[in-house]
């Protein structure tokens, strides 16, 4: 009797450990936030409480993202990275996943630094996060990363920021989406942040 309690022990324990690797790379709680459609096409889907939904219908692109992150068109300062977003918007969440069927929040981050900014970052979030000339909240700017950590102490979600406290990321109820780091949900989870180096 011993021996099956302590057999079931082991196996629940490996299971455990089996999420938890699987699970490391990008967390986010799907019942965090009701489940929302990706929108129509030429939308920018985004669950920041700040941001106005539907947004871009008859704008252009750069125009849209600005009036999601509540600034002047002049103020995005890498026109390709709203491009490479834009591209991505909406693409669901997946756990390894690294293509158009499915990514995950340090995967979409990873090719992005890599492709819009020329650098090479760690394939985990919480790696990342020992990569980065940490700032302070106030001292963000576009392209800087932000991490979270959703229940557990090690990060395991990883953002970009991009203006007036929202960020990109991938959502696992959602997929590639910009949120506000002021949300209660993700400030109370917000843990670090900073310049890739």
């Amino acid at each position: 009797m011993n021996a099956i309690r302590m057999d079931s022990g082991v196996g629940l324990l490996c299971c455990l450990s089996l999420a938890t690797f699987l699970l490391g790379g990008c967390l986010t709680r799907k019942n965090a936030i009701p489940p929302r459609g990706v929108g129509a096409k030429g939308t920018i889907p985004t669950d920041a409480s700040s941001a106005p939904k539907e947004t871009r219908a008859r704008k252009g692109l750069l125009d849209g993202y600005a009036e999601v992150l509540g600034v002047h068109t002049s103020k995005l300062q890498n026109p390709a990275l709203y491009t490479y977003i834009d591209d991505w918007m909406g693409v669901p969440h997946r756990s390894g996943g690294t293509d158009r069927r499915g990514l995950d929040c340090s995967a979409f981050v990873g090719m992005v630094m890599r492709d819009v900014y020329g650098k090479s970052v760690p394939r985990i979030s919480k790696d990342m996060a020992q990569h980065i000339k940490r700032k302070y909240e106030r001292q963000l700017r576009e392209g800087d990363l932000v991490f979270f950590s959703f229940g557990r102490r090690d990060i395991d979600h990883v953002g970009i920021y991009l203006h007036n406290n929202k960020f990109v990321h991938v959502s696992t109820s959602k997929g590639v989406i910009i949120s506000d780091l002021h949300d209660s949900w993700y400030y109370k989870y917000f843990t670090r942040a900073g310049t890739v180096n």
